[in-house]
């Protein structure tokens, strides 16, 4: 692993290191002049940063999912850690290890997809397991499953996030499934290993993670259901009313029109699917916003716009951190370093004051 990762950086820091950039915005001063807005990351976390000096002559250097060796301080700015970059410049991808700037699961993916595998040999309708079996035997989608995010961003967004998820909601639909014995467990199974994989084509996870130009234009919902009927048409005999079912499950998924369903769940099997997603894609999103919220002081998180709230940091309030944040932040946080040269604390503070609102 590179050095320093994100997640070990602190407040009020010197940061040397390379870095990948996810986003780059060139933004204005209020004197016209251009400063650079970057999300830059690593395996580890991302870190918002700003290049306020000399941005004209670093702009044109470097693009998006480029590499990037900058030298700042990091400090804290409305509560959450940012590094004012003093010098940058572009790092060939030769002298990049790729597995150091993308996230990736702490499981194995072979053994995850053994796992997988075991599932799929569980089910017992003849059709199902077939199409199940048609599918996983192509080795392309076979690497590609258990190789791609679940999300661009929202919940399990690293490498084998896909697999991780799903495996997650096998687990959670054999439990359900055994409390609702009205729901056909093959089936919910059937929509657990197939609801998502329409993301294989939608996401791009070569250098960070993005949409493909196919996943721009159609989306997993409809790229999943091309790839599961194509299947289909090749297991002799597959029923139509079971293929409508399948289909159904892969359409409703997200449980609500405003959240991307074309249709709404319409049936046990359906419905359970939806809301087990739901339910494993917001506790992972949780946990996550959370964990990479630990740099940041205090007991509460930033605002998560797919939450829509700010998430409790539960040890830290156990602990007791909330009766040290009740009398004010540290001074590390109230009073921000002061640049060399400045003769006052006053004048520090009001350039420091100019410099966020440019």
């Amino acid at each position: 692993m590179k050095n320093p990762s994100v997640s070990q950086l602190e407040p009020n820091q010197l940061v040397q290191g390379v870095f990948l950039v996810q986003q780059k915005e060139v933004r204005q001063k209020k004197t016209g002049e251009p400063y650079l807005s970057l999300v830059l990351s690593d395996r580890t976390g991302d870190l918002d940063a700003k290049m306020w000096d000399n941005a004209q002559e670093a702009m044109g250097t470097f693009e998006r999912d480029s590499f990037v060796r900058v030298k700042g301080m990091l400090q804290t700015f409305q509560n959450r850690p940012q590094l004012t970059i003093h010098r940058l410049q572009p790092v060939p991808e030769s002298e990049i290890d790729i597995a150091d700037y993308l996230p990736a699961s702490k499981r194995d993916r072979d053994e995850m997809f053994a796992e997988l595998r075991s599932w799929i040999a569980s089910i017992t309708d003849p059709h199902l397991k077939a199409l199940l079996e048609t599918i996983f035997a192509d080795q392309a989608v076979a690497l590609a499953y258990r190789t791609a995010p679940a999300a661009k961003a929202v919940h399990h967004a690293w490498i084998g996030g896909l697999i991780e998820h799903v495996l997650s909601l096998c687990a959670l639909a054999k439990f359900t499934a055994a409390h609702y014995p009205d729901v056909d467990f093959d089936l919910l199974l059937t929509g657990v290993l197939l609801h998502d994989i329409g993301k294989i084509a939608e996401l791009n996870y070569a250098r960070s993670f993005g949409y493909t130009t196919e996943g721009q234009l159609i989306g997993h919902i409809t790229l999943g259901i091309r790839m599961v009927e194509d299947a289909m048409r090749k297991v002799p005999g597959f029923p139509p009313a079971l293929r409508d079912l399948v289909v159904h499950m892969i359409l409703s998924h997200h449980g609500a029109l405003e959240f991307g369903s074309p249709k709404l769940p319409m049936f046990l099997e359906a419905m359970l699917l939806h809301q087990l997603d739901n339910l494993d894609s917001k506790m992972e999103c949780m946990r996550a916003h959370a964990e990479k919220d630990r740099q940041t002081a205090g007991v509460w998180t930033g605002y998560n716009a797919p939450l829509e709230r700010s998430v409790l940091k539960k040890e830290r309030y156990l602990s007791g951190e909330a009766a040290v944040e009740a009398h004010g932040p540290a001074p590390s946080e109230a009073e921000p370093a002061r640049p060399p040269g400045n003769s006052s604390l006053l004048a520090s503070r009001l350039q420091d004051a100019l410099r966020r609102d440019s």
